[in-house]
C-alpha cells in the first residue's frame, strides 16, 4: 500500500501570460493544479498532486516548494500554456489563446498511492477522457473540475467553450462537480444557477457546486446552499474557481455542506486579496470567517 493522503490533485501545469486590462502583463507558473494543491494543502489536508510538463519549461519542485503539498510528475513533450488577455478590472471577461497543449493523463500514470479524493483539475478538453473518472471511482471519491471538458482547442489555437457530449455518461461517476455559470448555461442551457444544478445533479452528480462573482452555490439533492464572496479586492482573481473546489471538496470530508461552503468562500475570498495561490493558512481563514461572516 502506497503513502495515504486526503486528495490527489491531477492536472497539467500552465505557463501563464496574463494581461491585465491595462496592458500590463505577468508570467508566471500556474493552472488549475497550483491554485488547487496550495489551497488543499494550506488548509489543513495530507495533499499530493500529480502533474506533467516538459522540464525544459520550467522546475515542478520550485514551483510547488511550501505548498504543503507532494509532487510527483512525469515528462510530457510539450507543456500546457496560455495567454490570458483580460478586458476589464474585474477580469471576468477575457480571451485565451492556446501556446502549448500537455500529454492527456492516464490512470496508469498515477502516483502508486492511496487518496480519499481524485480532483481532477485540467484545463483543455482533451487533458482527461471520462474513462480516467470511471476508473478513479473504483478507487476512491472524484472530484471534477469541467472547465476541462468544455473548453476546447480550435484550429487557430484559441479557446472556445462547447457542451460535454458524453456528460449523461459519466456525471453518474463523479461525487463533486464544479462549475461556474457561464459553465452549468454551457452544460444545462439554464441562466439560473438552482435550475442548473438541479439538472446536473438530476444527471447524476452527487454535489454541484456553481460558482459565481458573487457567491458559491452548492446542491445535494436536497438542498441549495449560498454563500456569498466578500473579498475586498480583486487583485487576486486568478486562480478563484480552483481555490473554493479544492477548499469544498476537502472541508467536505470532515464537515457538512453548509459548514464547507462557508469554508471554500471564506478561503477564495482571502485568496482573492493577495496574487498568487493561497499563502495564508486554515486559521487565517476561520479568522476571515470570524470577521466577516
Amino acid at each position: 500500500m502506497g503513502k495515504q493522503y486526503d486528495v490527489l490533485v491531477i492536472g497539467p501545469v500552465s505557463l501563464d501570460h496574463n494581461i491585465d486590462y491595462q496592458g500590463n502583463e505577468r508570467r508566471e507558473v500556474g493552472g488549475a493544479v497550483v491554485a488547487s494543491s496550495f489551497a488543499a494543502a494550506k488548509s489543513g489536508n495530507r495533499t499530493a498532486l500529480f502533474t506533467k510538463l516538459n522540464p525544459a519549461d520550467a522546475d515542478v519542485e520550485a514551483r510547488f516548494f511550501n505548498s504543503g503539498a507532494d509532487v510527483y510528475w512525469k515528462p510530457s513533450k510539450e507543456t500546457c500554456s496560455i495567454r490570458n488577455q483580460y478586458f476589464t478590472a474585474d477580469k471576468e471577461k477575457r480571451s485565451c489563446t492556446s501556446m502549448g497543449v500537455c500529454d492527456p493523463f492516464r490512470f496508469d500514470e498515477l502516483p502508486d498511492i492511496q487518496t480519499k479524493i481524485y480532483h481532477f483539475a485540467g484545463l483543455v478538453y482533451g487533458d482527461f477522457d471520462g474513462a480516467l473518472f470511471a476508473e478513479a471511482a473504483r478507487h476512491g471519491k472524484v472530484a471534477v473540475d469541467v472547465q476541462c471538458l468544455l473548453r476546447h482547442v480550435e484550429a487557430d489555437r484559441t479557446m472556445a467553450f462547447h457542451d460535454w457530449a458524453e456528460k449523461k455518461k459519466y456525471l453518474p461517476c463523479i461525487d463533486y462537480l464544479k462549475t461556474d455559470a457561464a459553465e452549468a448555461e454551457i452544460l444545462t442551457g439554464l441562466t439560473d444557477r438552482a435550475e442548473a444544478a438541479k439538472l446536473l445533479y438530476s444527471w447524476g452528480a452527487r454535489e454541484v457546486l456553481i460558482t459565481h462573482n458573487t457567491e458559491v452555490l452548492a446542491y445535494d439533492g436536497k438542498n441549495i446552499y449560498t454563500c456569498p464572496i466578500k473579498a475586498r479586492n480583486l487583485s487576486g482573481r486568478t486562480g478563484r474557481g480552483d481555490t473554493t473546489f479544492a477548499g469544498y471538496i476537502t472541508e467536505r470530508q470532515r464537515a457538512d455542506i453548509a459548514e464547507a461552503l462557508q469554508y471554500c468562500t471564506a478561503l477564495v475570498s482571502l485568496k482573492m486579496e493577495t496574487p498568487g495561490p493561497f499563502q495564508s493558512t486554515r486559521q487565517d481563514v476561520l479568522d476571515y470567517i470570524q470577521a466577516f461572516y
